[in-house]
């Protein structure tokens, strides 16, 4: 029995070093029975500095009342990504988020087991963030140019849907309501976005984007509604993006990925415009416009329960659907000509165009990065082309590899003319027309069919007569 005690010992040892987190387990006096590797790196101090030792010797900041250990051992219940900020035994200040759990044997609590994670770095990165943003929009109140780099005019396209969509754009702009976009990844949705925010009387004011899947979900709410000193051990006061883009524009980039819980939120600022910074009970208004974007479709987000109904319902105020590349197959050589000439300024070059084998291969791809994967490979080309035009030898290796094994595709029309403009649009009109009789003529329902969105169908409805 005592060897079996042992070799169990042993393996549950080498079972929770090797685990990627920090593990520090205590008795109910608050000495540490088990602390590995990990924990110490996080907590900027050497294993043997803390195993046996009394929390209080190695953490001296902690107290009864902060320590999440003691306080599970205390009131028996876990407790789940509590945020801790405490200093070490050397001064250091150390930033965790800790899931605590009691221990029990046979109903009687014997020591409590944290699993910590460390996320000192991404908060300093983070606070960084938001304190580069309070500079910027800091001092004057002259037009803030600098803010966004784009308007809708760099948005270039020969596509009648787009060009339709960017005067739509221009025109809602004027409104303060939120904006939700669609896009997949490469459609361009923050260019379209800060276009937006250029055209809007907020031009004056900030524009702030943050992606919503680039910061841990603990981290994320501080970084949007702030912080209350004294919400956590080490909390400062501190405004969160919302105040630092009052006046302006605050862009939600992939909106799908903020935890539901947070969503309800934000739907209180999208409905009367307060926050409420964590940690405290005090009420603050802002004057903020906020566009989302999402590259998941909306129905799928819905259904996948990514997004809360309430917040899409209020966020579809002003609903744009923007095209991949592939559906806007004039744009891919109009696009092309645009990025060579830049380019070709740029390097000091004199590139002419495409070869013909390259001309078929870009027809035929699907350009799945859209056209930011359009502008990659076409600066990668550029740089490494010794020729007056690009070839499928100048192609990134991956491309180069599709190309190599590429037939150009013969597209079989029924018409007597081989005019792409007039049989893409007798196509889309067949399209159209059978999505209408599918829906019973309903405008909402066929406009779902043909994955566009409703203002989109109406626009191609009014320009052909049916």
């Amino acid at each position: 029995m005592i060897q079996l005690t042992a070799l169990t010992s042993e393996v549950l040892t080498a079972i929770l070093s090797s685990i990627d987190e920090g593990i520090h387990v205590v008795n109910t006096n608050g000495e540490t029975i088990y602390y590995n590797e990990v924990a110490a790196k996080h907590d900027g101090m050497e294993v043997k500095e803390v195993q046996g030792k009394h929390l209080f010797d190695a953490f001296p900041s902690l107290t009864e009342e902060s320590s999440t250990l003691l306080k599970v051992i205390k009131t028996k219940k876990p407790i789940y990504n509590q945020t801790q900020v405490y200093v070490n035994l050397h001064g250091t200040r150390i930033d965790t988020i800790n899931t605590t759990l009691p221990i029990f044997l046979e109903k009687e609590v014997i020591g409590a087991v944290e699993i910590a994670k460390d996320y000192s770095r991404m908060k300093l990165l983070a606070e960084r963030l938001l304190d580069l943003q309070k500079g910027l929009n800091k001092g004057s109140k002259k037009k803030t140019v600098n803010d966004v780099k784009y308007t809708l005019d760099d948005l270039k396209t020969e596509n009648d849907i787009f060009k339709n969509m960017k005067n739509e754009a221009k025109k809602l702009a004027k409104s303060d309501a939120p904006i939700l976009v669609y896009g997949e990844s490469g459609t361009g949705k923050e260019l379209f976005v800060q276009g937006i925010h250029y055209e809007s009387r907020r031009s004056d004011g900030p524009f702030i984007a943050q992606n919503c899947a680039a910061i841990p979900e603990s981290l994320l709410e501080s970084i949007l509604f702030g912080t209350a000193k004294g919400s956590y051990t080490g909390a400062v006061e501190r405004k969160g993006l919302f105040e630092l883009a009052d006046g302006g524009t605050l862009f939600l980039d992939e909106l799908h990925a903020m935890p539901v819980e947070l969503q309800a939120k934000l739907l209180r600022v999208l409905e009367d415009g307060i926050v409420r910074r964590v940690g405290s009970a005090q009420n603050i208004a802002v004057d903020v416009r906020v566009i989302a974007a999402m590259n998941v479709h909306p129905t799928v987000a819905l259904e996948e329960q990514k997004i809360r109904y309430d917040v899409y319902y209020r966020l579809n105020v002003f609903t744009f659907s923007l095209l991949p590349l592939r559906d806007r197959p004039e744009d891919i050589f109009f696009l092309t000509d645009h990025f060579i000439k830049g380019f070709n300024q740029k390097l000091q070059k004199n590139v002419k165009g495409l070869d013909d084998r390259l001309t078929a291969f870009f027809r035929d791809y699907a350009w799945p990065g859209n056209v930011r994967e359009l502008k990659h490979t076409i600066e990668y080309m550029m740089n490494i082309c010794e020729g007056n035009n690009l070839t499928n030898e100048d192609l990134p290796i991956m491309l180069r590899q599709q190309a190599v094994t590429h037939k150009p595709k013969r597209i079989e029309v029924e018409s007597e003319t081989l005019s792409l403009r007039k049989n893409m649009e007798e196509l889309e009109k067949k399209l159209i027309e059978n999505a209408l009789s599918e829906s019973g003529g309903n405008i909402n329902q066929a406009a779902k069919l043909l994955e566009i969105p409703r203002q989109t169908l109406q626009y191609k409805l009014k320009k052909t007569s049916f």
